[in-house]
């Protein structure tokens, strides 16, 4: 299964972006909207890039977010060259929040990267919104009475017992969660629940394993393994029969969704004389 951590978090961020906002502390939001972070970079793309309305401003913003699962020193890295997409492409620079989840060991992520040319001729500092979640009251999270923050609580900072708090996130999920969001919502906080203890006991409280079968997200997600699991057995069969596989036909195969299909050219790879007869079918 891809990381079911980076599926969940863009899932949030496209349903409920606004509440990511509110958690890093910005103004208050009149409207928003996820925008199809494809048209930044077709191979390199951030988690999310947001257009909001801010209550004080008449013109919209970006916001480029991007969540991170375990501290790492690389993300910086990845942030400079995000920021540096979505400038290119959008000729703004955009407001950029940077959601860590969990902790690893002494690292830290920092909130700025600073870059320098050979010759120092040209010097480029970055900052960013940092909100590392373990430090986050969940309190404070729980109070905002926000449905888009409750999937983030079970990583964040409390005294009371894990099974009191997770019981207050369900519980507000089954209150309040719309109809057609309850499923993902509870796949996502048993997910990030996950993340941070591994105790069945504590998972149930978010349905546990038929939660996860009945989330539409998991369901894609599952698919999409399943499609990607039969891509690289056709690549390494046609590898194992006729050697190297050229580009093209790497990217037909990419360029397929349809899971019947790909079974047929599963069975075609294994029967096919040649190269030319695979990319005819394919074709």
């Amino acid at each position: 299964m891809r990381d079911p951590f980076d599926r969940g978090s863009k899932w949030m961020i496209g349903h409920h972006g606004d509440s990511l906002l509110h958690l890093a502390g910005a103004p208050r939001v009149r409207s928003w909207q996820a925008l199809q972070a494809e048209v930044v970079h077709p191979r390199q793309l951030p988690d999310g890039l947001l257009e909001v309305f801010f209550e004080d401003r008449t013109d919209p913003d970006l916001v480029l977010v991007e969540v991170i699962t375990y501290a790492d020193q690389r993300v910086r890295e990845q942030l400079v060259r995000d920021i540096g997409l979505v400038l290119i492409d959008r000729r703004t620079l955009p407001e950029v929040l940077t959601l860590v989840l969990h902790p690893r060991g002494h690292v830290q992520v920092g909130s700025q990267e600073e870059l320098r040319s050979r010759l120092a001729w040209t010097h480029l500092q970055v900052n960013w919104r940092l909100v590392e979640l373990w430090t986050v009251p969940a309190e404070q999270l729980l109070a905002a009475n926000d449905i888009g923050l409750i999937p983030w609580i079970p990583l964040t900072r409390f005294a009371d017992p894990p099974e009191n708090v997770l019981r207050q996130c369900r519980a507000r999920i089954d209150e309040q969660a719309p109809p057609e969001e309850r499923a993902n919502l509870l796949a996502i906080a048993q997910v990030m629940t996950r993340l941070r203890y591994n105790d069945p006991r504590l998972l149930a409280l978010f349905g546990g394993r038929q939660a996860m079968i009945e989330s539409p997200l998991i369901q894609e997600l599952l698919a999409e393994t399943l499609t990607d699991t039969k891509r690289k057995d056709i690549l390494l069969l046609l590898a194992d029969r006729f050697g190297s596989v050229p580009p093209e036909l790497i990217a037909g195969l990419q360029a397929i969704q349809d899971e019947v299909r790909l079974s047929a050219l599963l069975v075609w790879a294994s029967r096919c004389p040649d190269l030319d007869a695979f990319r005819a079918r394919l074709s």
